[in-house]
C-alpha cells in the first residue's frame, strides 16, 4: 500500500470523541482516496514549520519511502508577529518549505504543500477576509520555486465560505453557543478549528486539489467521493422573528444585561467577541447597533453569555445595544461602547539614536501610538526581541546577547491584537573589535574556554 501522510498543525490534526465537537481534516481525507492508501495523520497541535523540521520530522524521514505521500500544511500561524515562538518571517517561511521540499524528495517521496484553511472572518461587504497575512501566497511562491505540487486549500475554503456567507458559514467551526454541546457548556468562539462537519467538507476540497495535480499516481484519489456533503443551514441567531421589537417592547424587569468585556471605551481590535451576563430568567441575548439587529447568542446555566460577529467590526466607534429575552418579554436595554482600531502607525524609535554608536549589547527604545501592546523587533526579518509598550506610550528592550561588530538594519513594528503597524526602520551601527583583528587572530590556535574564561586576559570581550 501507498503510505499518505499529513504534517501540519491542529487544524489537520486528528481527534478523539472526547474532544468533539472539534475535528481536523486529516481525520476524514482516507474517505476520498482510494483503497490502496493508507493513510498516516501526524499533524499536532501547536506546530509551526520550525518547530516540526527540528523535533517530529526526522521521524518522518525514517518512516517514507519511494512514491509515498506527504503533505505538508502549515501557515496557520507563522503570520502572528506578536508571538515570538510562533513568527516565521517571509524569507524564513519560504526556507522551510524549501527544506522539507528537498529532504523528502531526498528519500523518493512526494511532497505537496497544502496552502492553509481559510478562517470564518468576514469583512463589512461579505468578503471572506484573508487572516493569515500573506502566507498562502508564500505557499505557492514556494510550490513554484521548488516545483513541488500544490494543493491550494485557502482558495477552496474561501470559496466554499463566500458561497455560505456569514450567516452560515460558522457552522463549519467549533463556533458554538451556551448549551449547544456538553463539551461547551458555556459555549466557545472558534473561527480557526472545524467541527466534524467542516472537517470532512475541507478534507473532500483537499482530495479535489490532488485529483486536479498533475503526475501524481492514478487512483489515489476516488473521484466518485468528492460530491459535497450538506451544507450547514442559516444559524439560529439570523433566523430570531422580528428581533427589532425588543428595543420597543416595554420591558418585564428593570434589570439589563451586563457588557463585562469589553469595558467602557477601551480599544479593540476588529474581531473582538463580547463577553457578559444576564438577568435572572434571561435565556438569549440580542445585539443591536443603530436600532440594526447585529446578532445574538444563548445564556449558559449562570446568565454568561459571550459573542461574536463573524463580520469584523469596521474602524471607529462602536454603540452596541443588549436586550436580553426574558421568558415571553424583554429586559431594559444596555449600552456599551468600545473603538476598533484597525491599523496602527509605526512606532517612533529614540535609542539608540540615529548615527549614534552602541556598544555589544543594544538597548532599544521608543515610543507607539495609543492602543498598541508591544513593540516586536526584528533583523533580517527575523524576530529577535519584544518590548510591551506602558500606560504612557514608551517601550524599551535590551537584547539579551551580544552583537558583533558591523551596521544592520533593525525594524520595530507595533502590534495590537492580531494588528501589525508598517515597520521603523534602524541603521544599527555596533562598536568593537573586528572579528579578523589580530587581537582574535591571534587566539585562534587554541579553543576559548568562553567567555569568562581567565586563561586569556588579552582576548577582547567585544
Amino acid at each position: 500500500m501507498r503510505k499518505i501522510c499529513v504534517i501540519g498543525n491542529s487544524v489537520a490534526a486528528s481527534r478523539t470523541e472526547e474532544e468533539s465537537p472539534l475535528a481536523g481534516w486529516g481525520q476524514y481525507l482516507g474517505e476520498f482516496l482510494g483503497p490502496d492508501c493508507d493513510i498516516r495523520n501526524y499533524a499536532r497541535d501547536a506546530m509551526t514549520l520550525r518547530d516540526y523540521f527540528t523535533g517530529r520530522f526526522a521521524a518522518l524521514l525514517t518512516l517514507v519511502g519511494p512514491g509515498d505521500l506527504v503533505l505538508v500544511a502549515f501557515g496557520h500561524v507563522e503570520q502572528r508577529i506578536n508571538q515570538l515562538n510562533r513568527y516565521h518571517g517571509p524569507r524564513e517561511y519560504k526556507e522551510y518549505l524549501r527544506l522539507y521540499v528537498e529532504a523528502l524528495r531526498a528519500e523518493g517521496a512526494v511532497p505537496v504543500l497544502v496552502t492553509p484553511a481559510a478562517r470564518c472572518v468576514f469583512d463589512a461587504r461579505g468578503a471572506v477576509v484573508d487572516s493569515h497575512d500573506g502566507y498562502a501566497r508564500l505557499t505557492l511562491e514556494a510550490a513554484a520555486e521548488t516545483g513541488c505540487p500544490v494543493v491550494d486549500m485557502n482558495a477552496a475554503t474561501t470559496g466554499l465560505l463566500t458561497e455560505l456567507g456569514p450567516t452560515r458559514a460558522r457552522g463549519l467551526f467549533r463556533w458554538l453557543d451556551p448549551g449547544e454541546h456538553p463539551a461547551h457548556p458555556k459555549g466557545i468562539v472558534d473561527a480557526s478549528h472545524f467541527n466534524h462537519e467542516g472537517a470532512r467538507e475541507a478534507a473532500r476540497l483537499v482530495a479535489a486539489g490532488l485529483a486536479a495535480v498533475p503526475g501524481l499516481p492514478p487512483g489515489l484519489v476516488d473521484v466518485q467521493s468528492l460530491a459535497p456533503g450538506q451544507l450547514p443551514p442559516v444559524q439560529p441567531e439570523f433566523t430570531v422573528q422580528q428581533p427589532q421589537l425588543a428595543l420597543t417592547s416595554p420591558p418585564v424587569t428593570s434589570a439589563a444585561p451586563a457588557v463585562t468585556s469589553p469595558s467602557f471605551g477601551e480599544p479593540v481590535g476588529a474581531a473582538r467577541k463580547l463577553t457578559g451576563t444576564a438577568p435572572e430568567g434571561a435565556d438569549y441575548v440580542l445585539l443591536f447597533e443603530e436600532g440594526e439587529y447585529l446578532g445574538g447568542t444563548r445564556t449558559d446555566g449562570d446568565g454568561g453569555w459571550q459573542w461574536r460577529r463573524a463580520v469584523r467590526w469596521p474602524a471607529g466607534r462602536h454603540k452596541v445595544t443588549a436586550v436580553a429575552l426574558v421568558g415571553p418579554g424583554v429586559s431594559t436595554a444596555a449600552e456599551t461602547e468600545f473603538e476598533v482600531v484597525d491599523r496602527l502607525a509605526a512606532p517612533e524609535v529614540i535609542g539608540p539614536r540615529k548615527g549614534a554608536w552602541s556598544g555589544p549589547r543594544p538597548r532599544f527604545s521608543g515610543t507607539a501610538a495609543r492602543g498598541t501592546d508591544k513593540v516586536m523587533v526584528l533583523e533580517q526579518g527575523r524576530l529577535i526581541a519584544e518590548a510591551p509598550v506602558q500606560d504612557d506610550g514608551s517601550w524599551r528592550v535590551t537584547h539579551p546577547h551580544d552583537w558583533r561588530p558591523g551596521t544592520y538594519e533593525v525594524e520595530f513594528v507595533a502590534v495590537f491584537s492580531a494588528i501589525h503597524s508598517p515597520p521603523a526602520r534602524l541603521e544599527l551601527r555596533v562598536h568593537g573589535v573586528p572579528e579578523d583583528s589580530w587581537l582574535h587572530t591571534s587566539m585562534s590556535a587554541r579553543a576559548s574556554c568562553g567567555p569568562d574564561c581567565a586563561h586569556y586576559p588579552a582576548l577582547p570581550a567585544w
